[in-house]
């Protein structure tokens, strides 16, 4: 029986751009799939299809038992979004825009009050409560964007990429509150570039490159393809960093990397503590400095470097043209439109303002 997100062979072009290409995902009710990939890999694509902002040119999708393509609205009505920018409306208070959500998904006025003053609080937004969102800075609005989203408690989330900008104890907060939705019964599709936040949320992972999924997978099982474990040395002197690379590559048991701007060479081992010390060891005889050494186990860039052969800085974007796109944070209404933020000119000057049924894709696609 699929899962509260079930995807087969979903395929979307842009013009020449083959954005997604044959992709099949089915994630277990109350489970989280952490969906990653380097920039361009089509990940937003994926999330804006299973949340009916984009209709795939072939494809099947089914989230919380509904066809996306039958029935989008009742889909609507059954999911959260939060898109991968944050999406406020600047001129209202975090309160009126928590607020707003609410009375959208048809609460009472008491109810919405009651409920945007617990997700503010429980954001670390209290204190700005009553400041309008263009005051706020950009960790502060995406932590807005992310209350919105959880106004009402939908049983299927989709998140992308949704601590970007955050400093690191708000991001330890906002891992918190998915633990705490996931533990209530809510399945999460969570989209990001960071392994640690794929490690810490997901019981599974699925790895997407140019449109497709490459791998699938835990976290420990993915970093095990990369080796398990990397020596990682800074040398004192520039001039030491061939000899180093020598000696490393005698250690290794893959392909090694050199930066040469911080002087750090690292190289993939096996062997633990027990090695590292013959490496220090085979060092000190070349006569190399060093300035750090330790053992660690893969980073998503490694990850990555092994599964497609690049970098994940080093990928292009999604979509024709290489622009990025606001994925619009979508919202359910009553009746089950998507619930967008559309920019809008008064007076010479941008206001944002809020309709449902429509989404703003404001600088291409992703």
């Amino acid at each position: 029986m699929p899962g509260a997100i079930y995807a087969e062979g979903l395929v979307k072009s842009f013009g020449a751009v083959r954005a997604l290409d044959g992709v099949d995902l089915d994630v277990p009710e109350g489970t989280v799939l952490g969906l990653l990939g380097p920039n361009g890999a089509g990940k937003t694509t994926a999330v804006r299809v299973l949340t009916t902002l984009l209709q795939p040119d072939r494809g099947k999708a089914v989230v919380a038992g509904i066809d996306v393509l039958a029935h989008p609205d009742k889909v609507r009505r059954s999911i959260g979004l939060s898109g991968q920018f944050a999406a406020v409306d600047e001129y209202l208070t975090g309160r009126e825009n928590l607020t707003m959500v609410g009375r959208l998904y048809q609460m009472s006025g008491r109810a919405a009050k009651r409920r945007a003053a617990e997700l503010l609080e429980r954001f670390h937004l209290g204190d700005a409560a009553d400041r309008t969102a263009k005051t706020y800075s950009g960790g502060m609005r995406r932590r807005l964007d992310l209350a919105a989203a959880l106004v009402v408690s939908p049983p299927v989330m989709f998140m992308d990429e949704p601590t970007t900008g955050l400093d690191p104890r708000n991001r330890q907060e906002l891992w918190d509150v998915i633990q705490e939705l996931v533990a209530g019964g809510t399945t999460l599709l969570l989209t990001t570039q960071y392994l640690e936040e794929a490690d810490r949320l997901a019981h599974d992972i699925c790895v997407v490159d140019h449109g497709k999924v490459i791998a699938r997978g835990t976290a420990d099982q993915l970093k095990a393809r990369t080796g398990g474990e990397r020596v990682e040395v800074v040398v004192h002197d520039s001039e030491h960093l061939t000899v180093a690379e020598e000696v490393l590559r005698g250690f290794g048991k893959g392909e090694g990397t050199v930066d040469p701007h911080i002087r750090k060479l690292t190289v993939p081992v096996t062997g633990g503590a027990k090695l590292l010390a013959e490496v220090i060891r085979e060092l000190d005889l070349r006569g190399v400095e060093i300035d750090d050494i330790g053992l660690r186990r893969p980073t998503l860039d490694d990850v990555f470097l092994s599964l497609t052969g690049h970098h994940v800085e080093d990928a292009e974007c999604d979509g024709a043209g290489g622009g990025s796109t606001d994925a619009s944070a979508g919202r359910a209404d009553a009746g089950g439109g998507a619930v967008g933020r559309q920019k809008r000119g008064r007076k010479g000057a941008g206001t944002a303002g809020v309709e449902a049924g429509v989404t703003s894709d404001r600088e291409g696609v992703k």
